[in-house]
């Protein structure tokens, strides 16, 4: 009889329930303090399915990563691919929608980004994230200062600055802070915040914001 130790018996679902736990767990606690059996715990399944479905902590830590964050790296590479200002503050729109959804999760990437260069979570992190962004020749806001669109003065590499500070800092600012001036991050408010935060860059940023509708 073939061994199917560890194997799902049936249609399952492990995988999403090991990832969900993952996710929550890493955001919660660093990397070194969350261990396979902690995860599998707190999924409710057999902690061999780990192996199974991940081969190892690294594998599902890596996946739980790529899966959370692919609705943001595939508005970046369309980003990317359009030269247009409503392309690229998609990726704030989605950015805003996905961390809604997971608002603690921006704080694992801070941590991630804050490890040393040679460490394989921030080498693995930057990796994908280099296969989205690519060249500088096709960064965020570089097509419009091609094009002559942003106004003068405005340069792009300060744009994508003050881009990625309106996108990252409310999951990042205290909530003693955010609660203090009336924010709440939930779907509501960021769908609100994130439109907000596109008129004031159109209007701050771009030349002609009347063709930019």
């Amino acid at each position: 009889m073939a061994n199917n130790r560890g194997r799902p018996s049936g249609p399952s679902t492990a995988r999403s329930q090991l990832i969900e736990a993952a996710k929550q767990l890493f955001t919660a606690l660093h990397y070194d303090k969350v261990s396979t059996r902690m995860v599998a715990e707190k999924a409710g399944v057999n902690a061999a399915m780990i192996r199974y479905y991940f081969s190892n902590k690294q594998g599902l830590f890596r996946t739980m990563l790529e899966e959370t964050m692919a609705p943001m790296l595939e508005a970046m590479t369309q980003a990317r691919i359009g030269d247009d200002f409503e392309s690229q503050v998609n990726v704030l729109r989605t950015y805003y929608r996905v961390m809604g959804q997971n608002p603690d999760f921006p704080k694992l990437i801070y941590r991630i980004l804050t490890l040393e260069q040679d460490s394989p979570l921030f080498l693995m992190f930057m990796e994908r994230v280099q296969q989205v962004i690519g060249s500088s020749d096709s960064m965020l806001f570089d097509a419009l200062e091609r094009k002559g669109e942003l106004k003068p003065g405005v340069e792009a590499a300060i744009a994508r600055v003050s881009f990625f500070s309106l996108m990252i800092f409310p999951f990042l600012a205290p909530p003693q802070m955010l609660a203090l001036h009336g924010a709440k991050l939930d779907p509501d408010f960021l769908d609100r915040l994130a439109e907000h935060n596109v008129a004031m860059l159109k209007a701050g940023m771009l030349a002609n914001t009347g063709e930019h509708k």
